[in-house]
């Protein structure tokens, strides 16, 4: 399913379309959360669970306009991964298995 995310103050890009993963759906449904704090995180530049090598390429990406991705640490330990794609027509969720 995709869906259309309009920017919201405090957002450093746009999103584009949505896609979500059945398997990170079941992660975070597992985990009794939402992806709306993610999507949140990830969109004003928190890029979560990433080494300060990652996260400076991810603030270079922004300006320069390549992918871009942020990693979540749910609550039993599961990872999800945001994906921005260079020229933020999409952003994909998923699980690193998944990628």
């Amino acid at each position: 399913m995709a869906t259309i995310v309009v920017s919201a103050p405090g957002s450093l890009f746009d999103l584009g379309k949505i896609y979500t993963t059945p398997g990170a759906l079941n992660a975070l449904e597992r985990n009794k959360t939402t992806l709306a704090p993610f999507l949140e995180r990830h969109h004003s530049g928190d890029w979560g669970d990433l080494e300060d090598e990652e996260k400076a390429e991810n603030d270079e990406s922004v300006t320069d306009g390549y992918r871009i991705l942020s990693a979540y640490v749910l609550a039993d330990d599961e990872k999800i991964w945001i994906i921005s794609e260079a020229g933020r027509l999409s952003t994909s969720v998923l699980l690193p298995t998944e990628y």
